[in-house]
């Protein structure tokens, strides 16, 4: 089954092409907005399940090209984001140590929304594809073996990243800016899906296809991540886990971008970039830029546009490709 927000954040079920509102057949699930509904639906799921079938299989919906789809995922509790969590194309000798950040939950925005770029000294903006687990249960010191079973389902997610800030936790001011979380657009329950580890992922800027890696190189795998995080805290129904990608065809992000993210099975993702600045790098991704050029530094620098001149100015490119590398 694949859910979705649409218009004024009503929770509708996607038949082929139809959008049948299931808003109202779920008023007995408390929460503070319907923006919340789809994690009460998440966590009493068995009792709602036969009740929905049997609701969409009877209404006939409306032509999803007549409403704004909305994030099906607008207010989890936590979004964990797995870091440098992918082999590279094997182009990584080994696999990094297991770790992950948090990004702010009110970063997140939906298909046919706007990221933009915030005026600070970044180094670069970029957006990372990934598949993204939805925690159907509660999840606390899982095993591995046990994993698969908290999944409710999967969706995509970018996650934004503004790089080469410097401080003490550079993660959090990279990675939690506003509408830097775009995802959806649609949330595909486990069934659907045979296997995760093998789904092909694409990110076109502007029609060109930038990222291509499929799921199957990932470092940890999916249970292996549920496993780690949920020995650390507890993962609550509608929590988000973003497993990583493949940073090789990472690439700028700059104003008037069209971005699509399909990820197989899942759909695809359409978000717009904005930045007030008009700053601008040259296309090309890191494997480009490292790989085939063999250039310093982890990624293009900036051309024109205010802080271009800081970014000429940097001398350590080692402190950047540190910086650069989740």
């Amino acid at each position: 089954m694949k859910f979705l927000y649409f218009n004024d954040f009503r929770l509708g079920v996607l038949i082929e092409n139809k959008v049948i509102d299931i808003t109202d057949q779920l008023s007995d699930i408390p929460n503070r907005d319907s923006r919340d509904l789809i994690n009460g639906l998440i966590e009493k799921y068995d009792n709602y399940k036969d009740l929905i079938e049997d609701y969409v299989n009877n209404n006939d919906g409306v032509d999803i090209n007549s409403v704004r789809l909305r994030s099906p995922c607008p207010r989890p509790s936590n979004i964990d984001c797995m870091a440098v969590n992918y082999m590279e194309d094997g182009t990584r000798k080994e696999a990094a140590p297991i770790n992950a950040f948090h990004k702010a939950t009110s970063t997140v925005i939906g298909h046919g929304d706007t990221m933009e770029l915030t005026d600070i000294p970044a180094t670069i903006f970029e957006g990372e594809a990934e598949l993204a687990i939805v925690i159907g249960k509660r999840a606390e010191n899982v095993s591995e073996k046990d994993a698969m079973d908290y999944i409710f389902g999967y969706t995509n997610l970018i996650d934004g990243s503004a790089r080469g800030l410097i401080a003490s936790n550079f993660f959090f001011q990279m990675k939690s800016r506003a509408s830097y979380t775009p995802i959806g657009p649609y949330l595909v329950t486990k069934d659907e899906i045979n296997d995760p580890q093998n789904l092909q992922i694409l990110l076109r800027n502007n029609g060109i296809v930038m990222q291509d890696f499929n799921t199957d190189d990932m470092a940890h795998k999916i249970p292996r991540c549920i496993e780690w995080l949920s020995s650390i805290h507890a993962l609550e129904p509608g929590d988000i886990i973003a497993t990583g990608t493949n940073h090789r065809g990472l690439n700028p992000f700059m104003d008037g971008d069209k971005v699509e993210l399909e990820i197989e099975k899942i759909g695809t993702l359409n978000f717009n970039v904005s930045d007030p600045l008009k700053r601008t790098w040259e296309r090309v991704t890191r494997k480009t830029h490292i790989e085939d050029r063999g250039l310093e530094g982890a990624h293009t620098p900036q051309l024109t546009g205010k802080y271009a001149k800081e970014e000429e100015s940097k001398t350590s490119t080692e402190r950047d490709r540190k910086l650069t590398s989740i």
